[in-house]
C-alpha cells in the first residue's frame, strides 16, 4: 500500500504543526514539498482550497485542515497523552491563536502591506496573547499542565514565526516563561526532525 502523501510547505506553522503531530504519531508520510508560485495539480485536485497542508491518505481520504491532520494522527498514536488536557481549554487557546493572534502576527510581520498602523501597534496586539501565554507558563511547565500537549505543539509554530520577526526585541522582553518555553520546543528533538529536508519520515 502507497505511502500517505503530506503536501506541506517547510516555514508554514500550519504545516509545522501537522508534521509534528504525524511525527510524534510515528506515521510513515511522502512529503511532498510545495512551490507556493507552483502548486501541484493533484493538490489542487483533491484541495481546491490550495493551502497546505494537506494529507491525503492510502485509501485516497483528503484532511486538509492542520488541526484535522493533528487529530487524525494522534487518534492513531498518542504514547505521551497529548490529548490528555482539558481539550475545551485547549481549543479555546489554539482558536485564539489561530484568529486574531494570527491576524495581528501576519499584519507585524508585513507590516509594509499593511501602513495603516506602524509595526509596533501590530505587536502589542500580539501581545495580548503573550500575557494570556505566560500567564499559564508562570503556573505551569508547558500551556495546559506539567508536559506536551496539542495546545503547544499546536501554537508553538505561530510564536516562533513571531519572535522572528524581530529576535532582539523578543530576546529583550519580560516573558521569561515563555522565552523559555519557546526554546525548549526549539530545541526538541521532534521540532528538530522535521525540520530536516527530506522526501518522508518515520519517527
Amino acid at each position: 500500500m502507497p505511502l500517505p502523501i503530506l503536501y506541506s510547505y517547510r516555514r508554514c506553522p500550519y504545516a509545522m504543526r501537522a508534521r509534528m503531530a504525524l511525527s510524534y504519531a510515528g506515521i510513515e508520510v511522502e512529503i511532498r514539498e510545495v512551490s507556493l508560485n507552483d502548486k501541484p495539480a493533484h493538490m489542487l485536485q483533491v484541495s481546491p482550497k490550495g493551502t497546505v497542508p494537506v494529507l491525503v491518505l492510502s485509501d485516497g481520504t483528503v484532511i486538509d485542515q492542520s488541526l484535522d491532520v493533528m487529530h487524525w494522527a494522534l487518534q492513531q498514536h498518542d504514547v505521551n497523552d497529548w490529548l490528555a488536557v482539558n481539550l475545551a481549554q485547549a481549543m479555546d487557546l489554539i482558536a485564539e491563536n489561530d484568529g486574531s493572534f494570527k491576524q495581528s502576527l501576519d499584519r507585524y510581520k508585513y507590516a509594509i502591506r499593511f501602513p495603516e498602523q506602524p509595526a509596533e501597534t501590530y505587536r502589542s496586539q500580539c501581545e495580548q496573547f503573550l500575557i494570556k501565554l505566560e500567564r499559564h507558563l508562570s503556573q505551569t511547565e508547558f500551556l495546559l499542565g506539567n508536559k506536551l500537549s496539542v495546545a503547544d505543539v499546536a501554537i508553538f509554530p505561530f510564536i516562533r514565526q513571531f519572535a522572528a520577526v524581530d529576535n532582539s526585541w523578543f530576546d529583550s522582553t519580560g516573558y521569561i516563561k515563555l522565552k523559555i518555553w519557546l526554546n525548549q520546543l526549539l530545541e526538541s528533538d521532534i521540532f528538530k526532525r522535521v525540520m530536516i529536508k527530506s522526501s518522508t519520515y518515520l519517527i
